[in-house]
C-alpha cells in the first residue's frame, strides 16, 4: 500500500514539473512587447493602444490591429504589456480615451481632440498627414519595450 501512494506521488511530482517546464516554454518562446506612455495630461479615464502587423487599418481602423488593450490612467506615464506576438514588424496607435469609446475623436478638419501617440513618435501635422505603417513600425524580437509621446495637439 505505501508502495502504490509513493508511485502516485512520484507521478503527481513528474507531472507538475513536466507542466511547469511547459508553461515555462510557452512564456519564454514568444516576446513581449512593453509600451510605456509618456506625458499624459489628464487622470480621469484610459489609455487605450492598438498593436499592428501591417498598414492595413494603421493607426485609425481596428480591423488591422492584431492585439488591443486599455489601461486606466493613475500618473502622467502608462505601461501596458502585450504577450503572444510573433517576432516581426509592428506599430502601435495609442489615444487618451477621455470619453471611453476606444476611439480618436476629431474635429470636421480630422484635427484630433484627444490625446495621441504612435510608435516612433513621427511627425503628425497638416502638411505631413497621418503617419504611415512603415514611419511607425519597430522590430518586435525577444522582449521590446518602446515609449510613445502622448501628443494633445499636431506637431
Amino acid at each position: 500500500m505505501n508502495l502504490i501512494k509513493w508511485s502516485l506521488c512520484g507521478l503527481v511530482t513528474i507531472a507538475a514539473i513536466n507542466i511547469a517546464t511547459v508553461v515555462n516554454a510557452l512564456e519564454t518562446s514568444t516576446p513581449t512587447l512593453t509600451v510605456i506612455v509618456n506625458g499624459v495630461r489628464q487622470h480621469k479615464s484610459r489609455v487605450c493602444l492598438r498593436v499592428f502587423k501591417g498598414e492595413k487599418g494603421f493607426p485609425l481602423d481596428n480591423k488591422g490591429e492584431v492585439q488591443s488593450g486599455c489601461t486606466p490612467i493613475t500618473g502622467n506615464v502608462v505601461k501596458k504589456q502585450f504577450y503572444g506576438l510573433k517576432p516581426g514588424k509592428y506599430a502601435v496607435a495609442v489615444i487618451d480615451d477621455e470619453n471611453g469609446d476606444a476611439k480618436l475623436h476629431t474635429d470636421f478638419l480630422g484635427i484630433p481632440k484627444e490625446g495621441f501617440g504612435i510608435s516612433r513618435n513621427p511627425t503628425v501635422s497638416v502638411t505631413s498627414g497621418i503617419p504611415k505603417f512603415k514611419d511607425a513600425s519597430f522590430t518586435l524580437d525577444k522582449n521590446t519595450t518602446i515609449n510613445i509621446k502622448m501628443k494633445y495637439s499636431l506637431d
